[in-house]
């Protein structure tokens, strides 16, 4: 199996390092290639060739980059199938669900195409005659971006699409555990037309090529998605660079006495166990009402017995291994931390045998809100069933951690969703659904340790991803001061 090459300039190279590392399906345990682990020099190449990328790029008109954000959205569908399975056999999650991570890109990228055409500014009167006032929107130069391993593909264009239609260069590191993803994806940027350096890619570990991300003076805006602790680092390390943060969850669902529980059971199933809870939006909460608690775990524990795990490239196969080993030890550790806290391990809580990262799809219920289950994320397929006795209860429950992204409520009276979407703090609230199924259109972040209050696609995407000039053209012909001249 030949090495895989870090791009630098419009080229495939090997790395100064001289070492390599490879990236292993979770369900097999088998290579799926070598790749280079680059380093801080070759970050600084990358770095410097954005850089002299930069300023032809940033003149070429918008619409024009979005005929080329364009062919990319098109190169991206004709490549759907194969970059899905592509997604599952690296990443490990579900086909139907590595379908659904290309297709989230493919949306991405087209909105964004569209975005060429439009990236407006506004206008406004002045307090003075002869004169107007506007804003424009300008890229702000080379711009780092650091994406996770749980949305290969999706994540990267949530950053990359963006950062380009906005006439930014970009330093791409992809997580070191799906580069594979990333490669395939940098190559249809270049068969669309990505003229060279616009686009680098820098493959390896994270410590050492992150910290050139955020130190360099020459990048002026870092994009990371990860661990809120490693959010921590980057943004102490990045100064005053712009930085855009999406970092952890501890989302949940509230199930009232009212609630249609077969649609609910449905939204906790996808919720805590799709992606092999491996999302920062997964729900690892269940706020269950006290008057249906009963009858939900009954629907709920027969309905996760039946789950399979397996490889996600099988048609019978629910739920995927984990990402690797030492994820699957860290929810093995929440597992015995739950049971010593005095939590009920009513279902699952075990490794399997055999090849792959695989872990049961474990159900804690009796959990208090403060316990650590039901405080820390796990990133794995573990649910916390927590009773409650009211919605205001419920809603105190969900905003007792120190996070705030996603949340759910199921409830069939508009009052109780309404006090539910007003009550909650958290980036997103669903009603009726579960707290998965963000469209690329709309805004996507949280509050409190969840980020820094960026946000990411829609129109706060190319927010994110550009700055704002203020512009005052004066054709009176004489000096005219503001606040002074317009009393």
């Amino acid at each position: 199996m030949s090495v895989q090459k870090i791009l630098i300039n419009g080229e495939w190279i090997e790395s100064n390092s001289g070492e390599t590392f490879e990236s292993i399906n979770p369900a097999t345990e088998q290579s799926l290639g070598t790749f280079q682990k680059g380093n801080r020099e070759d970050v600084k190449s990358a770095i410097d060739a954005a850089e002299d990328a930069f300023e032809k790029w940033s003149n070429f008109p918008a619409p024009k980059r979005g005929e080329i954000l364009l062919k990319a959205y098109q190169l991206l569908k004709q490549n759907k199938q194969r970059l899905g399975e592509l997604v599952t056999k690296e990443m490990g999650k579900v086909l139907p669900e590595g379908l659904g991570d290309v297709q989230e890109a493919i949306d991405m990228t087209a909105y964004m195409a569209a975005e060429g055409r439009r990236l407006f500014g506004h206008t406004t009167p002045s307090e003075l005659p002869d004169k107007f006032c506007m804003t424009i929107r300008r890229p702000i130069g080379v711009v780092g971006l650091i994406s996770p391993w749980n949305f290969p593909v999706a994540i990267p264009s949530w950053k990359i699409m963006p950062a380009l239609i906005c006439g930014n260069t970009v330093v791409f590191k992809p997580a070191s555990d799906t580069p594979l993803c990333a490669i395939e994806f940098v190559k249809i940027l270049e068969q669309a037309g990505l003229p060279d350096g616009v686009v680098n890619l820098v493959t390896g570990p994270g410590q050492e090529a992150g910290d050139e991300i955020a130190t360099n003076p020459k990048i002026r805006m870092v994009s990371f998605t990860g661990s809120r602790d490693v959010g921590l680092d980057v943004t102490k390390k990045a100064g005053l660079k712009k930085v855009g943060l999406e970092l952890g969850g501890k989302n949940g669902i509230i199930i009232m006495d009212d609630a249609d529980l077969d649609l609910a059971l449905e939204g906790v199933v996808w919720g805590g166990f799709g992606t092999t809870g491996q999302r920062c939006t997964a729900a690892s909460r269940v706020l269950v009402h006290e008057k249906v608690k009963g009858r939900f775990m009954d629907m709920f524990l027969e309905r996760t017995q039946k789950l399979k795990l397996g490889d996600g490239l099988k048609k019978d196969t629910d739920v995927g291994p984990l990402i690797n080993e030492k994820a699957r030890e860290k929810v093995d550790k929440y597992t015995h931390i739950g049971l010593d806290e005095g939590a009920n391990l009513v279902y699952g809580g075990r490794k399997l045998g055999g090849k792959g990262f695989f872990y049961q799809p474990t159900i804690f219920t009796d959990a208090a809100p403060d316990m650590r289950i039901a405080q820390e994320e796990i990133f794995g397929p573990t649910v916390s069933v927590i009773e409650v006795k009211n919605l205001k209860e419920a809603i105190e429950v969900m905003n007792s951690v120190k996070y705030g992204l996603s949340s759910s409520i199921y409830t069939r009276d508009i009052n109780k969703a309404f006090k539910a979407i007003q009550g909650i703090e958290a980036g997103l609230t669903y009603v009726n659904s579960s707290t998965i199924g963000s469209e690329v259109h709309l805004p996507f972040g949280g509050v409190k340790d969840t980020g820094n209050g960026t946000r990411e696609g829609g129109i706060l995407g190319v927010e994110e991803f550009s700055e704002v000039k203020t512009v005052y053209v004066d054709y009176s012909g004489k000096l005219q001061k503001a606040q002074i001249d317009a009393e």
